[in-house]
């Protein structure tokens, strides 16, 4: 489930990606954790520079901030020294441990056969009434960017299926544009969904 050329992308320019962009936290992330009750245990998965998992201690959440590349753990903890740790997403097995999991413009490397099975993880790996927010770039098939990373560039309308048959429910969704890291433009969905009580 590991796609190795997109691993080995990330692991050669890990410091490009701590270091060249901007560190500012996601846009969309102070939206998410003001949905959270005070003290939520928070994983992030693709953690990548350690921003985000930053922000979200600097607002008084918990975080198990983790990612698959094993250069970006080392970025992150330098930088942010965030207790980052390796975990690919097919490695999830907690289970109603977090009250919230954010996954910033990572899930979008997930091959589309592999994305229900990540899902289902991630529902498992929630609390009760547990948050997730993921965004991912949109498009109408997977395919490689020009940077060679995989990408799964789902339809709006295949996304919100299968995030609803792993069990959640849509709370609220965005499509805006962004410029990827190649260079192109594509439009964005990003979507906040819930766990609903049991």
């Amino acid at each position: 489930m590991s796609e190795p050329a997109t691993i080995a992308f990330y692991e050669t320019n890990a410091p490009r990606y701590t270091l060249g962009f901007d560190q500012a936290p996601s846009r969309h992330l102070d939206r998410f954790l003001d949905r959270l009750k005070p003290g939520a245990h928070v994983l992030e998965l693709g953690c990548g520079g350690g921003q985000d998992s930053a922000w979200i201690v600097e607002r008084g959440f918990g975080v198990d901030a983790t990612d698959g590349t094993p250069a970006m753990v080392r970025k992150a903890n330098e930088r942010f020294d965030v207790g980052a740790r390796l975990l690919r997403f097919h490695e999830l097995d907690a289970v109603a441990e977090y009250d919230a999991v954010w996954a910033h413009a990572c899930l979008l490397h997930v091959a589309r056969a592999d994305l229900p099975s990540v899902l289902a993880s991630i529902h498992r790996a929630l609390r009760p009434g547990g948050w997730h927010f993921a965004n991912f770039k949109l498009g109408d098939g997977e395919g490689r960017d020009l940077l060679g990373r995989l990408h799964n560039f789902p339809d709006a309308g295949w996304l919100e299926d299968v995030y609803r048959t792993a069990g959640f429910v849509i709370v609220a969704s965005e499509t805006y544009a962004g410029k990827a890291a190649d260079g192109t433009q594509r439009d964005w969905m990003a979507l906040t969904v819930q766990r609903l009580h049991a």
